[in-house]
């Protein structure tokens, strides 16, 4: 993938280097507080110990920036190519929204180390990159590309690159409403149908980044879609399940399998038209 001379975005916060920590404390140093004031005030430490988690939940931890961090000459060019990557997605769906004679309003992607804080709540970097809608940006920890090659045999830019589109995928699904109909469409739903709904959503981004694809040819190496297609099939669900558990539960899939997955990927990529991507109403996912 031929992205070094693409510009740069500039919708983006560098949160790396920054770690979490709280006013009081935690761990021990907590445990010890919770201990002398429920002796001073005779209450039951239980309830505070179920308190001190729940405000844990509601009140996400501050920062602070590790003066000592600095990122390696490799993780700058990481990051160098994810906001370039950015860029692209920009650019590409201006015009597709431009087209339609609607505006697409760009996301933010925040690059953190270790763990974070966002709109939807605190997380660390093993739950991989992932979309927020409710403050419309992308969180990724660089450090997921190299668990993309080492733990799931994917490697390559245009790889990396297929998983920075699809969480922009789910970002255009935001500003057509498609998000927050299927949060009301849940409401009242079993797990299951949650699950099986939460498939198609993940299997249109799918779509999305096949269309962002689609739009780059003009850029990409022999061997590139092929990239895409094992970094798909890498992270189906049929196949994370079957290598952390040896077992497969399809009704707790909740984006798709490997073969799902590749296949709307490269519906979008061979027709580069959103029209394709309408996974609600497909009769075969």
């Amino acid at each position: 993938m031929r992205w070094q001379s693409g510009r740069r975005s500039t919708n983006v916060e560098d949160r790396r280097g920054m770690r979490p920590s709280r006013a009081m404390g935690g761990g021990i140093g907590m445990t010890v507080v919770i201990l002398l004031a429920s002796w001073f005030f005779g209450i039951n430490p239980a309830t505070l110990f179920q308190a001190e988690q729940v405000i844990g939940q509601i009140l996400p931890p501050s920062s602070k920036v590790d003066e000592n961090w600095q990122p390696s000459a490799k993780e700058q060019q990481l990051a160098d190519f994810t906001i370039t990557v950015l860029a692209s997605t920009e650019d590409i769906w201006r015009e597709i929204f431009a087209e339609g004679g609607a505006r697409y309003v760009d996301p933010t992607l925040v690059m953190f180390t270790d763990s974070v804080s966002s709109g939807c709540g605190a997380t660390s970097a093993q739950m991989g990159p992932f979309y927020c809608g409710a403050d419309q940006k992308l969180y990724i920890d660089l450090s997921f590309y190299d668990d993309l090659k080492n733990k799931h045999g994917a490697d390559g830019d245009f790889a990396q690159a297929y998983v920075i589109a699809h969480e922009v995928g789910h970002h255009v699904q935001k500003l057509i409403g498609v998000s927050d109909q299927v949060r009301k469409s849940n409401r009242g739903r079993s797990k299951t149908e949650v699950n099986a709904l939460s498939v198609r959503v993940e299997l249109q981004a799918d779509c999305f980044a096949g269309i962002w694809g689609s739009h780059n040819q003009n850029i990409l190496d022999p061997g590139d879609v092929e990239e895409a297609i094992t970094a798909a099939t890498a992270i189906g669900d049929d196949r994370l399940q079957r290598e952390a558990t040896g077992r497969v539960m399809p009704e707790s899939f909740t984006h798709g399998t490997s073969e799902q997955r590749v296949r709307w990927f490269m519906t979008g990529f061979r027709s580069g038209d959103m029209a394709v991507c309408n996974t609600f109403e497909a009769k075969r996912l």
